[in-house]
């Protein structure tokens, strides 16, 4: 009895020490962060750039464009200030396109200067929306010049719009063309001795081809060919259109190029020239020069300028809150169950600001804008009903898609009012699948075995244990009503047969050109075509944007955070040593394998694009 008391003793000092501990070192880390936060307002304060009376708005993106900001791990950004690190940027959509307009209008800005050496590679449907802004910059009188040593895929098209394109003598514009390619996993998973069991519906359906093949299907490729020269299409329409060049001239089979480049001695710069694409081969100080005879001196041997991290803050409506509101809800990332941070689509979360839409009076008309490769096919449906919801309240629901708008995009998308894509959006992608991987021959081969009994066929079913033929046929004909759902709502809300639906569905991918011909969306437009859709659906004489947000707590970013960091670390741990030539092959490895690990449907179906949120620039 006293060894009994003894150890239940032990025990609860055990429990009482972990949890001392866990009250300390929740404790400490908020005392860190308060402080991170005084030193980060003690740092900014006085600090403050001003606003030469004359400058150009030089726009130096750095980072990713997204669109909506994802939450800022808060250990990494104490750390980065604290060893004089600049934070990871992520530059919003829609605050590049409004400073940029801002600053056309603004007496003030002299000029526009796009040093984009920083700027991630961005789809085209979001950088077209970008461009749309530099022109309207174009059409208030102002000029705008792109320099660069280097221009990528992105950066070039961006830069094409600009009155005159600098590049360094040594430089060169790298055009790759848009592709999309995936590892395949099949003859690893053999060796592995791990079962693959796959449910879908649609013939175009690729998602899971990566796990039952070792190769791309002939239907995944004709598919992905058809809308992906689309895409090219477009890209070279555009910049052939801005640099007065012929298009086929951007698109040189590799014998041409060859030929074009050996007449050039293998100078890349000169080559780019020769072909039209930049204006003058410039060194840096003689390019510095002329940029000050354009826009005047700083006074520090640099022409008049503001960054637009500088100027984009100074940006801020004076609106008062107006009784006519459009709120716009940003649906993107991929779309999981329950409630998520920004960057993922929660179901319940997305659905939540969808209702607190619909409650508020002040809100007359809502814009779902969403930029999305699908998921799950329940947050899905959780997702639309509040669509449904707003409409039954006689609120107008307008769909914007971005750049990406697929599979279970589509589904949130499918009962709105009016649905907008732009001709370089990637939609369509309507089928549904599921997959279970099984390791019972693995353990076997090690020795392992699992047995026992159960009460019903579904007891034993799990991961350990060979998946019943029985078990198997239910699950498909699960997906097969989860098809049959999916073209129900398209046939219902697109007017159109359940056999029309069920034609141009099967899980193909299509551009946005190609859904407005197909009867999926109702018409080409952009994010400010969608405004106004709303406010004439809604009668709206006046409004104002609302922007619905539910940002996390800070002690709920701190706990959350801090266990991505810790699987960060782990990561590091296993793949950080790795040569630095196949660490795109291991980051593409955990890339799939935490796509897999974030799908929460709770009945395992799934609406996601895979070849969609794959494409290379």
């Amino acid at each position: 009895m006293k060894v009994i008391l003894k150890g239940i003793g032990k025990l609860f000092r055990a429990i009482w020490k972990l949890i001392s501990f866990t009250r300390q070192l929740i404790i400490n880390l908020f005392f860190l962060f308060f402080i991170g936060l005084i030193f980060l307002a003690l740092s900014k304060s006085g600090d403050e750039p001003s606003l030469p009376e004359e400058a150009a708005l030089v726009l130096d993106l750095s980072g990713p464009i997204v669109e909506q900001r994802t939450y800022i791990n808060p250990i990494d950004q104490l750390a980065s200030n604290a060893l004089g690190q600049p934070p990871v940027q992520e530059n919003v959509l829609f605050d590049i396109v409004d400073t940029i307009r801002a600053a056309s209008t603004d007496n003030r800005i002299t000029g526009l200067v796009l040093n984009l050496k920083g700027m991630a590679e961005t789809n085209l449907t979001k950088l077209r929306y970008i461009a749309k802004a530099v022109e309207e910059f174009k059409q208030a009188g102002k000029p705008v010049y792109a320099l660069g040593d280097n221009y990528k895929q992105s950066q070039y098209y961006l830069s094409s719009y600009a009155d005159k394109v600098f590049m360094s003598p040594d430089g060169g514009v790298l055009l790759t063309g848009y592709g999309s390619y995936t590892l395949y996993y099949k003859n690893l998973l053999d060796k592995l001795d791990i079962n693959t069991h796959v449910f879908r519906v649609g013939t175009y359906k690729s998602f899971v081809e990566p796990y039952t093949r070792n190769d791309m299907s002939d239907e995944a490729r004709e598919a992905n060919t058809a809308w992906l020269n689309q895409l090219w299409g477009a890209y070279t329409s555009d910049v052939a259109k801005n640099r007065h060049i012929e298009t086929h001239s951007l698109t040189p089979n590799l014998q041409t190029f060859v030929e074009q480049l050996k007449s050039v001695n293998g100078d890349f710069a000169k080559l780019s020239e020769k072909m039209g694409l930049v204006d003058e081969l410039i060194t840096r100080p003689a390019l510095r020069q002329k940029l000050i005879e354009e826009f005047g001196s700083d006074g520090e041997n640099s022409f008049s300028q503001i960054s637009y991290y500088d100027y984009q803050p100074t940006v801020f409506s004076t609106d008062l809150p107006s009784p006519n509101q459009v709120a716009v809800v940003i649906a993107s990332g991929a779309i999981v169950d329950g409630a998520q941070r920004q960057g993922t689509i929660g179901g319940d979360s997305t659905a939540a600001l969808l209702r607190e839409a619909r409650l508020d009076d002040a809100v007359k008309a809502v814009i779902l804008r969403v930029d999305s490769p699908g998921g799950s096919a329940f947050a899905s449906e959780v997702i639309r009903n509040e669509v449904d919801a707003l409409k039954l309240a006689g609120k107008p629901v307008v769909v914007s898609m971005s750049s990406l708008a697929a599979s279970g995009g589509y589904w949130i998308s499918s009962s709105a009012d009016r649905i907008l894509a732009q001709p370089t959006t990637i939609t369509g992608s309507i089928g549904i699948f599921a997959i279970l991987t099984t390791f019972e021959k693995g353990l076997e081969n090690m020795g392992i075995y699992n047995d026992g009994v159960g009460t019903t066929p579904f007891s034993g079913v799990g991961v350990t244990r060979k998946l019943p033929d029985g078990v198997a046929e239910v699950f498909q004909l699960g997906i097969e009503h989860g098809y049959q759902r999916f073209i129900g709502l398209v046939s219902q809300y697109r007017n159109m047969s359940l056999e029309q639906a069920d034609k141009i569905a099967q899980g193909r991918v299509w551009t946005g050109q190609d859904a407005l011909d197909l009867g999926l969306v109702d018409q080409l437009g952009d994010f400010d075509d969608a405004i106004a859709v709303a406010v004439e659906l809604a009668k709206l004489e006046s409004y104002e944007l609302r922007w619905m947000e539910e940002p996390l707590s800070p002690a709920e970013i701190l706990l959350q955070e801090f266990a991505s960091e810790a699987r960060s670390q782990l990561v590091a741990m296993v793949f950080g040593e790795l040569p630095a030539a196949i660490q795109p092959v291991t980051q593409q490895v955990v890339t799939d394998l935490t796509t897999l690990s974030n799908f929460n449907d709770p009945k395992g179906q799934y609406a996601f694009c895979l070849n969609c949120s794959n494409i290379e620039k």
